[in-house]
């Protein structure tokens, strides 16, 4: 994805110069015709390299991925201190590419390729890993899969209502509200403590977040059946938690 634009210089020159006409214009910016003027080569050699526009945008959409997954790594602590902190960072991450690029993001978030779902796929991991981490120290008070879609809904809707809300009556407080309450949504004032009631549930979230994705221990079968048990356990004290 980013290698393939990185090495093949007219490739590269028509997506930046597309991603500029994108994030001044707008997709009807987006013309082969104005694409090609403006990185100084022909229309032939968009429909050569992207077939057409909507080919043109999927990479423009592959390469937004490839940035937007560089901050983010950029900014990740593989062993954060403070989980929850580590969550707030990169709640902030996601909506600040958002509201600072709302076209590229927008375009991001309609593409339907292969190389831009596979960046999708990793961007998600991130978000999974914390989710995780969150687990495992007894921090989260839902569901890692509910946690994961309160972070992303709220992330998407905090962008979504910044730019459909008049500039002159944008305020920054409403990130911070929104990023708040996500944070006290999915987790918890202090790590969990187990007691005689909670302390299989608890065990079962940490054990569940610590679990490699494969091991030769156990079957894939066994995998699965141990999987679905802790996550059975891990929903028993949900209505204590609400």
């Amino acid at each position: 994805m980013a290698t393939r634009a990185s090495t093949d210089t007219p490739r590269r020159r028509i997506i930046e110069a597309a991603v500029e006409l994108l994030e001044n214009g707008g997709p009807d910016a987006v013309s082969t015709r104005a694409v090609a003027a403006a990185a100084g080569m022909q229309p032939p050699a968009i429909y050569r390299l992207f077939g057409d526009k909507d080919g043109l945008l999927e990479a423009v959409a592959e390469h937004g991925y490839a940035q937007f997954l560089e901050r983010k790594h950029a900014r990740l602590d593989p062993a954060p201190q403070d989980p929850v902190e580590d969550l707030r960072h990169g709640w902030d991450t996601v909506v600040e590419f958002g509201v600072t690029r709302p076209e590229l993001f927008a375009v991001m978030n309609r593409t339907t390729s292969q190389e831009s779902a596979a960046a999708h796929r990793a961007g998600l991991e991130i978000l999974h890993e914390r989710v995780r981490r969150l687990a495992a120290g007894g921090w989260l008070r839902v569901d890692e899969e509910l946690a994961a879609q309160i972070i992303r809904a709220t992330g998407q809707g905090a962008v979504t209502t910044w730019h459909s809300t008049p500039a002159d009556r944008r305020d920054p407080a409403l990130l911070t509200v929104l990023r708040e309450s996500m944070v006290a949504a999915v987790t918890r004032a202090e790590p969990a403590i187990p007691t005689a009631e909670s302390a299989p549930a608890a065990a079962a979230r940490a054990l569940r977040a610590a679990l490699p994705d494969d091991t030769d221990v156990l079957s894939e079968a066994e995998q699965r059946l141990l999987r679905e048990w802790l996550t059975r356990l891990a929903a028993d004290d949900r209505a204590q938690d609400a």
